[in-house]
């Protein structure tokens, strides 16, 4: 344990390193716990928009004084990647500056000012008006800061935040890596683009100074007809007592706290609750309201559903019901946005992916914007929550296999700490496609031996899982010629697969004979449950062929439904994902035509390939 306590004052220490003095603070995983809400207590001020923007190659700028105001700058749109919005930074994962000067509303003062950033890919720091506030490593998900004492009353404040996205083989996900399994430029050790920036959306809010509430955390349950929800409250300041208002089918329920420690705990009752399910996403809004005995100080509302997940050795049972995940793994990525949200990208997706038929996606290859994630919630989607954690490997250097460790239980923590009360959210994954140090793809259940190591790594990563949530399940997603002792460890086994595309290739016949084995294999070792959580092959659009062939619309068709098929013959099978939902931006290479990767079943601007079409008509029949 000392030493990653060690590896941890390491990263940080590097982080502080750009030749300079001053001291930033490390970002707290329990301020991301509440999205900004405004109310009649709390306050909320977006800062996305124009930004001004400048590149910093030579990495001087904390030196010279960048933070207390940009010059020779130009403008840039948040949310969004820079290496989509200007034609001279598209490999360009440097150091940059990002700077927005903006008032805050005078009748904030009294109250406790933050600021939320909602992704900064890939590690930032953050001044206000000149004076560091804190550092934060990690995209994908988001980090705040309190930033009271230096804010200016009656005055333009400025924010500065540098980024840098260098890929390292110590980071996660991994770059750089010598002897990777891929060949592209950038040279990141996995097939999308490295897109960096700010993706999401910045926010100043406000909490109130003498109480407040911090973290809530719903676990939900039912028995037969009555549902419950299990309701802990995280505070600070001087509240001791609120009430839990759960309201939903024109009803209401209540129950008071006591609270001691900052902490109290209630579970509310709901008869004849209403369950929630893709067939019918129902949603109870529940309220927090934290006080002192004379008045209400703070109040709090988010809404969640009612549901249960689990497995037999053949299915994943949503309350306690066969459920057959069928969807995508999918990117956020869009032409001009690169990975930053997009509101309008948003619902497009999932009305296609309801279009289609889809019930499910994976958020390959890391956490998806909150806002993706709350339209889950109203949409029915099971969701399978995924950290960056991909390009993993175990052997080489030691200090860096501890780094990328220390990073790992950091997202892990992370992505708990924000999506835990979402119910569309039925499993976390802390891992795809890791890779040992050698790979076979030819096949067969039983893959490369995996090192005791690794074996130790993961039951680290799958034991901090169910600490933090032991309600949901938890899978790795492994690598096709992976270790069979790997993706064991999870509630599913999840495996990636491309017989007929990256080996056998175009032999279809040859490829289902070899998944249908694996899969019995791997069926017969664990008694669990398998899902085929990838499975695709590139189709450029509006290529065809009177028989099918590889990179043809008809081909991609024809490798699809081999697949279903094979799944349908098999009980143990609980679910089939097609890679991929649409095409992706990928770094250059000599397997990736354009610098895009083709799979999609819909285009890269969200139009349908044939296959879409064969998947509307196989997965809507009742």
């Amino acid at each position: 344990m000392k030493s990653i306590y060690l590896v941890s004052l390491l990263l940080l220490l590097n982080l502080a390193h750009s030749g300079q003095t001053q001291t930033f603070a490390s970002a707290d995983p329990d301020r991301i716990a509440l999205y900004p809400l405004q109310n009649d207590y709390r306050n909320t001020l977006s800062l996305s928009g124009m930004w001004q923007f400048r590149k910093d190659s030579l990495e001087v700028g904390a030196k010279e004084g960048w933070q207390n105001g940009l010059k020779e700058s130009r403008s840039i749109a948040v949310p969004g990647s820079w290496n989509e919005q200007f034609t001279d930074m598209r490999d360009y994962l440097g150091m940059v500056w990002y700077e927005k000067q903006s008032y805050v509303p005078s009748s904030w003062k009294g109250q406790r000012i933050f600021i939320r950033i909602g992704s900064a890919n890939y590690a930032a720091k953050v001044w206000i008006n000149g004076q560091p506030v804190g550092m934060h490593e990690g995209g994908h998900l988001p980090f705040a800061f309190e930033v009271s004492p230096y804010i200016n009353w009656g005055a333009a404040n400025r924010i500065s935040i540098q980024i840098e996205n260098h890929l390292k083989p110590s980071r996660v996900p991994t770059g750089n890596v010598q002897g990777g399994p891929f060949s592209n430029f950038p040279k990141s050790n996995y097939d999308f683009f490295p897109y960096a920036g700010l993706h999401r959306d910045v926010w100043l809010y406000s909490l109130p100074a003498v109480a407040s509430i911090k973290d809530i955390t719903v676990k939900p349950g039912f028995t037969g007809t009555t549902g419950s929800l299990e309701v802990a409250v995280a505070t600070e300041g001087k509240a001791t007592r609120g009430t839990i208002t759960v309201t939903g089918n024109g009803k209401k329920y209540e129950a008071p706290i006591r609270i001691a420690g900052n902490a109290a705990t209630a579970t509310v009752s709901i008869p004849d609750v209403r369950l929630w399910s893709p067939e019918d996403p129902y949603l109870y809004q529940v309220e927090v309201t934290v006080g002192d005995n004379k008045t209400t100080l703070d109040r709090y509302t988010l809404e969640t559903g009612v549901r249960t997940i689990s497995t037999t050795s053949t299915q994943v049972l949503l309350n306690g019901k066969p459920v057959f995940l069928k969807g995508f793994g999918k990117h956020e990525d869009f032409p001009i946005f690169g990975r930053g949200a997009a509101n309008p990208v948003i619902v497009k997706d999932f009305s296609l992916m309801k279009w289609a038929g889809a019930n499910s996606f994976r958020t390959s290859h890391y956490p998806y914007d909150e806002e993706f994630m709350r339209m889950a919630d109203r949409e029915g989607f099971l969701v399978i929550d995924e950290i960056p954690a991909v390009g993993l490997y175990f052997h080489g250097d030691t200090t860096e296999l501890a780094q990328r460790q220390v990073m790992v239980k950091q997202y892990i923590n992370e992505l708990i700490k924000r999506d835990k009360n979402h119910p569309s959210v039925v499993m976390w994954c802390v891992a795809n496609e890791p890779f040992p140090r050698e790979v076979s793809v030819t096949g067969g259940p039983g893959g490369r031996e995996a090192t005791p190591k690794s074996i130790e790594l993961f039951q680290e990563m799958f034991s901090l899982v169910k600490q933090k949530d032991p309600t949901r399940l938890a899978v790795l997603v492994g690598v096709m010629g992976g270790p069979s002792e790997w993706v064991g460890m999870s509630d599913i086994i999840c495996i990636n697969r491309y017989y007929g595309w990256y080996t056998h290739a175009g032999d279809m016949n040859g490829a289902v004979k070899l998944l249908s084995m694996e899969m019995d294999g791997l069926h017969k070792k664990f008694n669990k449950p398998v899902m085929v959580s990838e499975f695709g092959a590139d189709t450029y659009p509006g290529m065809h062929s009177d028989e099918p062939e590889m990179f043809t619309e008809e081909f991609q068709t024809n490798f699809i439904k081999a697949y279903l098929d094979v799944a349908a013959t098999k009980d143990y099978v609980a679910g089939m994902h097609v890679w991929a939902f649409s095409d992706f931006k990928t770094g250059q290479g000599i397997i990736r035509f354009g610098g895009v990767n083709y799979k999609g079943v819909f285009t890269r601007d969200r139009k349908p390939k044939a296959a879409a079409f064969y998947l509307r008509s196989r997965w809507n029949k009742k």
